[in-house]
Parts: C-alpha cells; structure tokens; sequence
C-alpha cells in the first residue's frame, strides 16, 4: 500500500488523502480515501490489521499492518479500532 497525499485547498478545507490499494481476489488496482479504511490495532503483529472492500468485485479485503503502514493510515485520517486483551 502507498499513500498519496493531497495538499490542496479548497474553500478552507483540506482535500482527503487517498491510499492507493489493491484487491488479492480480483487483482483490481484503485485509490481509496482515508474513509474506506479500517485500521485495528491488536497487541501483536498478529492481531494489527487494516481492512477494506474491493471496489471492484465488493469483496472484503483485510491485510496485516505493519509499523509503518499504521503510521499512514492514521496519519491520514484512517478511523482506527484499538483491540484490548482481558
């Protein structure tokens, strides 16, 4: 996954990042805005995922996050669920 960050302005408001992403089903390949995404954090590496549908083929989509991709998602805006053991 790689993050296009958009700088521009319009009326006052900053514009939505977008997240280029791709689908392992279909293949498709597509930019998301931030709020397409799911990020959970979990407390391993195991349990630290990001999710999405495939525009293309409306299948759910979820990978493991690692380091630096929850530094994007959350950077840009990615509403983020953090997982708690008990």
């Amino acid at each position: 996954m790689t993050t296009t960050m958009v700088t521009t302005t319009l009326a006052g408001m900053a514009a939505p990042v977008l997240f280029k992403a791709a689908c392992p089903d279909c293949r498709g390949r597509f930019e998301l805005a931030s709020d397409a995404f799911r990020l959970a954090i979990g407390a391993s590496s195991r349990t630290t995922f990001y999710s999405f549908t495939c525009p293309d083929c409306r299948r759910a989509v979820r990978r493991p996050a690692g380091e630096r991709i929850v530094e994007l998602l959350t950077g840009g805006g990615v509403r983020t669920l953090r997982l708690h053991t008990g």
